[in-house]
């Protein structure tokens, strides 16, 4: 980096997270000591076509392997632990969370082949762990799932004090409100710089608490005349014991589907976070069709219209054991992430199709945020009084409204730095400021490949899913430079069948016509190749004004 540290500077390196939803990964650094927080992914746009998922990049990482002492996470969901499993493959550090976080940790663990490798260690609430210069005392707060986190840094010029993602709620599903006392006790102790969730920095007033869809629900399965399928997040394990006591209030029985629904449950049921009726369940999917349909309840996977999952198989018609009746009642018990509108919309459009009755948050409140709202994060500001302060965990706008709120509640607007994804900041006692940034160009899972660098194939894929693309199969006399044959013009996803056959044979008569004109016996096969994608594309252009994929096979024989 081209701005060095000295004694007084901590340097705080976001690479992932700020100015964007998910990736949610920060190094914060001073000396020859370097701490992770969170190491999340985030699941790629609709214009991704065929990537799985969105990695941050490990650039930074590399570079300072040798101060890493440790990844310290705040909870378990996706877009805070979902790439541990990819960093601990290159950085032999431990892993510090709750319990239930080092649970859904260590199964991804386990999957990755990593479980030898891997140390991980599990630290309760108002617990503190040394780690180089740093002292990371957790603290709890509310979220979506059990056992969340705010993580303060004790670090040698002052406490850094990173929220997590959290809400205040003062009836929670598992009975634990947020750490209100530690909360007043860094504040009046003194918090150099807040990190602070800005997800729902945008929404006025409190986050509703989730007793709040405890009641909702009762009115649906008090009504709902048969089955009950409830879509939402695999990790939002408090939704989860919502819905299982719902169905036990109600004589139903449970049924889990969905792969990463499965294995949380487990995890969760075996940790203590989740309690399950045995003689309400349901193991096996495929015994559905033994119980009646109004006394069965099913919560899969699906409520962000992922491809793969339960909820778009069922609304496919593609899932082994559950295809839609009348009567059924479906509940998509989420808000759906930017960018999977369209896939949730398509999604609920074909269930209510096929006769189900579909419940989301514009009908009903099924749903609330485990991110705060305005009021919530002015109380965070107002209690821990920091002298610094950098929105985290959201887009700009998110950032920019926080900012904002912090001016409101006292904080000086000199002190407040918006950063983003990849901004260098030095921290010092007397200010804030991004000195540098760092390379956190998008790292893509297509498959089984981890690939950095990865804009030419998206591209390419974009451009083939817009213009489409032509091959041109050539056969050439090798001696003589003529064609042995009529050209072969094969179209794919460029235009309709009406058009085609006429355009193929100006097509093939240009390329023969580019392949015979000039004396070049011993023609050179890419020299051919090169006139036959210029002659094709400037053709194809001034005939359809589109700009397919040209792809020239030339054979000699």
């Amino acid at each position: 980096m081209a701005h060095a540290m000295t004694s007084d500077t901590v340097r705080i390196v976001s690479i992932g997270g700020i100015g964007e939803i998910g990736k949610n990964c920060t190094v914060i650094e001073y000396g020859d000591d370097a701490i992770v927080l969170d190491c999340g992914i985030t699941f790629p746009d609709a214009d991704m076509f065929g990537v799985d998922l969105v990695l941050p990049n490990f650039s930074y990482l590399r570079e300072i392997r040798h101060k890493l002492r440790a990844f310290v996470i705040t909870h378990g969901h996706e877009d805070h632990i979902g790439a541990l499993p990819y960093a601990l493959r290159e950085f032999d550090v431990p892993v510090f969370g709750s319990r239930l976080t080092m649970g859904l940790v260590g199964v991804k663990i386990e999957e990755a082949g990593l479980e030898e490798k891997a140390r991980l260690q599990t630290v309760a609430a108002r617990e503190s762990v040394t780690l180089g210069a740093f002292r990371c005392e957790w603290f709890h707060v509310c979220h979506s799932i059990p056992d969340a986190m705010g993580i303060a840094v004790h670090t040698p010029i002052g406490t850094i004090v990173h929220t997590g993602d959290f809400k205040l709620d003062h009836t929670p599903v598992d009975g634990i409100p947020p750490d209100f006392q530690t909360l007043g006790r860094l504040g009046s102790d003194g918090v150099l710089l807040l990190m602070s969730d800005s997800t729902y920095a945008d929404h006025p007033g409190h986050t509703p608490s989730e007793a709040q869809i405890a009641d909702t629900f009762a009115r649906i399965f008090e009504v709902a005349p048969g089955r009950i399928i409830v879509a939402t997040f695999s990790s939002l394990i408090s939704r989860v014991q919502q819905v299982v006591d719902a169905a036990h209030e109600f004589g139903r029985r449970v049924c889990f589907v969905g792969r990463s629904m499965e294995r949380n449950v487990r995890v969760a049921s075996e940790l203590g976070y989740l309690h399950l009726p045995e003689n309400d369940l349901i193991v096996d999917s495929s015994d559905l069709g033994d119980f009646p349909a109004e006394e069965m309840v099913v919560i899969c996977t699906g409520s962000q219209g992922e491809p793969r999952s339960a909820l778009v198989r069922i609304a496919n018609r593609d899932h082994r054991f559950i295809d839609i009746i009348p009567d059924d009642t479906v509940i998509v018990s989420a808000t759906a992430i930017p960018g999977n509108e369209e896939a949730v919309n398509k999604t609920i459009d074909r269930l209510g199709r096929q006769g189900a009755r579909v419940l989301y948050e514009r009908l009903l409140p099924v749903h609330v945020s485990g991110h705060g709202s305005q009021e919530d994060l002015k109380y965070m500001l107002s209690t821990l009084q920091p002298k610094f302060f950098m929105p985290v965990h959201g887009e700009f706008r998110h950032l920019e409204e926080h900012r904002r709120l912090a001016v409101q509640v006292g904080v000086d607007e000199e002190n407040i730095l918006v950063a983003e994804s990849g901004s260098v900041v030095h921290l010092t006692a007397d200010g804030i400021d991004v000195v540098d940034s760092t390379d956190v160009s998008n790292v893509f899972v297509d498959g089984l490949t981890v690939s950095g660098g990865g804009d030419v194939t998206l591209r390419d894929r974009r451009h083939l899913s817009e213009d489409g693309v032509v091959v041109a199969v050539v056969n050439v006399d090798r001696h003589s430079g003529k064609c042995l044959a009529e050209p072969d013009i094969i179209f794919r996803g460029f235009v309709y069948p009406p058009e085609a056959d006429a355009l193929l044979d100006r097509v093939r008569n240009a390329v023969r016509s580019a392949i015979e004109q000039g004396d070049h016996p011993d023609p050179d096969p890419e020299y051919l190749q090169d006139k036959i994608r210029k002659v094709l594309g400037r053709q194809l252009y001034r005939e359809t004004r589109r700009r397919p994929v040209i792809l020239p096979i030339v054979t000699e024989v």
